[in-house]
């Protein structure tokens, strides 16, 4: 079952007895357990009819005399066990075996099991299959943030610059609960309708938007020594805007996208942004500028990376400091 039919199973009251929730993305998990808790029973039931346990603190024998018991003035009551991942013993699950064949129809039993999937090969699973609605949750890919980010915010009434979209998905990356606490601090701020641009970025989520990575990575990509040597010596002076690493993964993911952008025979940024699975912000930028950078360069500069990082890990280095190691390495690289 996804995501919306849930939700419309709990905001119609159209309920079943167990929800099975498991999946690597938790954001969605805690959208319909946080539902769940604050909309299936009215407040003056809750209080009666609403157990929430955490899985680690709570043997499952307690979980199941909880779900077996009547509701009290009420015609359902709600169980919400969180972190059920915690329970990571077959013996644990298979309390559960006989409930789940046959569950309370007057409870609604939900199981958050979160950052990994269930195993469907076992006997629970199967049964679970039979007679509960599971949801799995899968994560977010890199190339699908920008779209996620710009629906989410289009729901909310907002609007998003490209760029802002851009410096979320480089800095925050594909955690999701993440990315949507953040937009919500801005929402607070902004008048419905507003765009979202880098400024509110750097002033309310504190991402720089001159010295950051994204920053870097389009400096050396424009081939502009100037900008990026600033960006470098901001970087030696705030030790703790980026780690050396962070810069190196993605200086080797932006000659990939070079490399492939030689041979990718479009120069439509749609197409591209299709064919290497990003935003089309990025794809348009790779294209104005991918003739500053040819094939025989591009190759170069991956073995520059390759002993950059080697050296980064204390290979070949004799205590060089990694402000004036990424000094070089940007200076090679533009050069």
């Amino acid at each position: 079952m996804t995501f919306n039919e849930i939700i419309g199973h709990i905001n119609n009251k159209d309920l079943r007895p167990v929800y099975f929730l498991h999946g690597e993305e938790a954001f969605y998990i805690d959208k319909i357990v946080d539902l769940a808790a604050e909309s299936i029973l009215d407040e003056g039931e809750r209080d009666f009819n609403q157990t929430v346990f955490y899985a680690k603190d709570t043997p499952p024998i307690d979980v199941l005399d909880a779900a077996t018991r009547l509701p009290m003035m009420s015609d359902k009551q709600v169980v919400i066990v969180k972190e059920a991942q915690e329970y990571k013993k077959t013996s644990q699950w298979e309390i559960f075996e006989q409930y789940f064949e046959s569950p309370s129809k007057s409870t609604v039993l939900i199981f958050a099991y979160k950052y990994k999937k269930f195993d469907k090969r076992s006997r629970v699973h199967k049964i679970l299959k039979k007679n509960a609605i599971i949801f799995e949750s899968e994560g977010v890919k890199e190339y699908q943030l920008g779209g996620w980010i710009t629906n989410y915010i289009n729901e909310k009434k907002y609007q998003i610059t490209a760029k802002a979209t851009a410096l979320l998905v480089e800095f925050i990356g594909n955690d999701l609960s993440r990315i949507a606490n953040e937009l919500e601090k801005l929402f607070i701020l902004l008048p419905q309708g507003d765009q979202v641009n880098e400024m509110h970025i750097e002033k309310h989520i504190g991402i720089s938007k001159d010295y950051n990575v994204f920053e870097l990575v389009n400096a050396i990509l424009e081939k502009d020594v100037l900008k990026a040597n600033k960006i470098v010596r901001y970087f030696g002076q705030n030790p703790k805007a980026a780690h050396i690493t962070i810069v190196l993964a993605n200086l080797h993911i932006l000659y990939q996208r070079l490399f492939k952008s030689h041979f990718a025979k479009t120069e439509d940024p749609r197409q591209l942004a299709s064919l290497l699975k990003i935003h089309p912000y990025p794809a348009k930028e790779l294209l104005r500028n991918k003739r500053k950078h040819p094939a025989k360069m591009i190759s170069r500069n991956f073995s520059l990376l390759r002993e950059y990082d080697l050296m980064a890990k204390g290979v070949n280095n004799a205590g060089v400091p990694e402000k004036e190691l990424l000094r070089e390495l940007v200076y090679k690289l533009l050069h």
